[in-house]
């Protein structure tokens, strides 16, 4: 598998994890969300939320998730 079936098959499945989380279907994570369907997001959640608002998104976790 290529280096970018990876990245295709990781973010598929961190968008289908995340569409799962988000209870209120916003498009945006909370902190309460994650913590009990995404717990390696809770427990990086500020770093993630760089910018302090309160959620992330999902291509915030799939750009985490990358590096």
């Amino acid at each position: 598998m290529s280096v970018y079936a990876d990245d295709v098959s990781r973010n598929k499945e961190i968008a289908e994890r995340f569409a799962k989380c988000d209870t209120n279907r916003d498009g945006k994570l909370t902190l309460a969300e994650a913590k009990g369907c995404m717990p390696r997001i809770y427990d990086h959640f500020s770093y993630i939320d760089s910018a302090n608002k309160g959620y992330v998104t999902v291509a915030q976790i799939q750009a985490m998730a990358a590096r």
